[in-house]
């Protein structure tokens, strides 16, 4: 019999009304005789229409079973000499009183108790040369996530016959600790709520540590955990360990790597819309526990550490690579991700997912046209859960691994991502035949190009710089129109052959579609400290003057440049949304004729020269090994 069998057995063997007795009064005597059995109402059990989990247990709120719980970690992230307590809230079926058993949809958070009023760092300053003080705050008001946290996920899971976990990451609301901006002990945090429902740590009603809560009555230890930006970053950490239990995860635009979130090839870049926003903002945003001098101390280490400076990856950041060792990362995984998402990158979904394929634990992908969230659909998410959670083979491992909302809202289904037909086609970049205009991209070298330049202005926006004709701030090369679609998925990288005046510049590359108007549309960017041209890891000055080979990866993306647009590489030094802003004036001077584009192309160069008369237009005939 399955784990489940044995729980509708016993359950069905309680649910039998036991035989009743009734009295009688015959010929003066009081008699007992036995009445007739009767079965109570069958009790409501898990059940499973189509490979989906089906609502059949009760929707009424006011009969759900609530309870609250402090979760002991095995970290002292506070320094109080006690180990953390997670606070956490259950929300589930009456059912799982009367011996039913049922797996856990998680969602752990920082956000439940609010923020705080945070400052960001100024980022118009030199390049190396960062302020020391940023304005300061008023603390947060007293959090009010007891004994609810949140009522998220309970409705849609709840009368499936799930149980419904939130949980407060340390340093927030009602939970101990501190916040660390993904550092190991926020996914310790999580670890411990998973194997506290596994019965292998402890709980209390109360911080006070006095009275202990089990939830071995009712959880069978498998969790799964879902949610988005930081809370579905904690999925990733918490799986990163390796904890038993944890049988799969949904991450909807979440940090695999908390570098990638705030540097970029040594680049102080921050996250879309948050200029100047850096690890020990996020970690004074999000402590909301009190009283808040307990974590002063943790913060300042963060903020002394995370090095806005040179910008390098060290040992801290480091500590927040969950994809560090993969083979830990064993839970299903379902990555979900905007495709137009600038506040966490493409890079932490590509990057995850490419990680899970070559361990082999379960994944698909889910890809959408919008922005910063997005879950996947609730059949996707039912389908999922009930298999890895539920065990029922419904075969969600045979169907295909990846779902992109196409340009037209259509979603399509694809065997893998990237496209397993994208093939990188190379483009050299063309010198403009008059000063700061468009030049081409071309299909061979450009032999002798001439020698073309960039003066540096951070005041300048990529949309600015992108539509302008003539620019001395930027340089843009444009394919000839294209006469089919052309379909990009993957990441697309850059190298650029160029020369700086002085010893710091940023440089920054925008892959662009130009539409038969003229008007620019941004698909995707990517970022380098040019002290950083070797590794993201090792500073390496650069001497004013002398050209260097700078190679760097754009964001991945799926996208289809449609017929009758143009594709379009602009490369600037500064970028007013993203990077650190320094005084205009740096001059970088390019090569053209020894940079290139590298574009993973569906079909590869075969379909870019199909689709673009590359000939015609004399930009060359690529030849074997381009």
């Amino acid at each position: 019999m399955t784990d489940l069998e044995k729980q509708r057995a016993l359950r069905r063997r309680r649910g039998l009304t036991a035989v009743l007795t009734s009295s009688v009064v015959v010929c003066g005597m009081l008699v007992t005789t036995p009445a007739m059995a009767s079965p109570a109402p069958a009790p409501t059990e898990p059940t499973f229409q189509d490979g989906l989990s089906q609502a059949v247990f009760t929707t009424d709120r006011a009969q759900w079973v609530r309870q609250e719980a402090w979760v002991e970690s095995d970290v002292d992230s506070d320094r109080d000499g006690k180990n953390d307590l997670v606070h956490v809230d259950v929300t589930r079926v009456p059912e799982t009183d009367a011996g039913l058993k049922v797996p856990v949809i998680m969602e752990m958070s920082p956000y439940y108790a609010g923020g705080s009023s945070v400052g960001n760092w100024s980022v118009d300053h030199e390049i190396g040369e960062p302020p020391t003080t940023k304005p300061g705050f008023p603390a947060p008001r007293p959090p009010a996530t007891s004994p609810k946290i949140s009522s998220s996920w309970e409705s849609a899971w709840v009368p499936r016959g799930y149980a419904v976990v939130h949980a407060e990451s340390l340093g927030s609301g009602f939970s101990e600790g501190c916040p660390t901006s993904g550092g190991p002990n926020e996914s310790a945090g999580g670890r411990a709520v998973v194997d506290w429902l596994n019965g292998r740590v402890k709980a209390y009603a109360s911080p006070d540590r006095t009275t202990e809560v089990s939830a071995s009555s009712w959880a069978t230890g498998s969790v799964g955990m879902i949610g988005t930006s930081y809370n579905g970053t904690l999925p990733i950490g918490v799986a990163s360990t390796g904890v038993k239990g944890l049988d799969a995860i949904v991450p909807v635009s979440a940090i695999s790597d908390w570098y990638n979130y705030y540097r970029a090839n040594g680049a102080v870049r921050a996250p879309g819309g948050y200029q100047g926003e850096d690890l020990d903002v996020l970690a004074d945003y999000v402590h909301t526990r009190l009283p808040q001098s307990q974590c002063q101390p943790v913060i300042d280490e963060l903020r002394a550490k995370q090095d806005r400076a040179t910008g390098d990856r060290t040992a801290f950041w480091a500590e927040r690579d969950y994809l560090a060792h993969p083979e830990n990362i064993t839970a299903a995984t379902l990555v979900a991700h905007g495709l137009n998402d600038w506040n966490v990158m493409t890079k932490n979904a590509s990057d995850l997912y490419e990680a899970l394929k070559k361990t082999g634990t379960p994944h698909q992908i889910y890809l959408h046209q919008g922005g910063h969230g997005g879950n996947p659909s609730d059949t996707m998410l039912n389908r999922w859960f009930t298999r890895y959670l539920y065990k029922q083979h419904n075969g969600v491992e045979n169907l295909p691994k990846a779902y992109v909302v196409r340009e037209d809202r259509v979603l399509t289904e694809y065997p893998d991502w990237p496209d397993t037909d994208a093939r990188p086609a190379t483009v050299w970049l063309g010198a403009a035949s008059e000063a700061n205009t468009v030049g081409a991209l071309r299909f061979t070298k450009q032999a002798q190009a001439p020698k073309e330049t960039i003066v540096d202005d951070a005041s300048k926006r990529v949309s600015t710089l992108a539509a302008a004709s003539q620019s001395s701030n930027r340089l843009v090369y444009r394919t000839p129109v294209l006469n089919d679609d052309i379909r990009l998925s993957g990441t697309p990288t850059v190298s650029v052959n160029l020369s700086v005046d002085r010893p710091k510049a940023n440089l920054s590359a925008v892959l662009l579609q130009y539409s038969d108007t003229g008007a620019a549309k941004v698909i995707s960017r990517g970022w380098m400290d040019v002290e950083n041209r070797n590794s993201d890891a090792v500073t390496d000055t650069i001497t004013p003057g002398r050209f260097y080979q700078f190679s760097f990866a754009f964001e991945p993306k799926d996208y289809v440049f449609a017929e009758g647009t143009s594709i379009g590489v602009m490369v600037i030094s500064s970028d007013n949304e993203y990077t650190v802003r320094p005084a205009a004036g740096t001059t970088l001077t390019v090569d053209p004729s020894k940079s290139k584009v590298s574009l993973p192309i569906v079909g590869g160069v075969a379909k870019l020269v199909q689709s673009i008369d590359f000939h015609g237009a004399g930009l060359g005939v690529p030849g074997p090994r381009d």
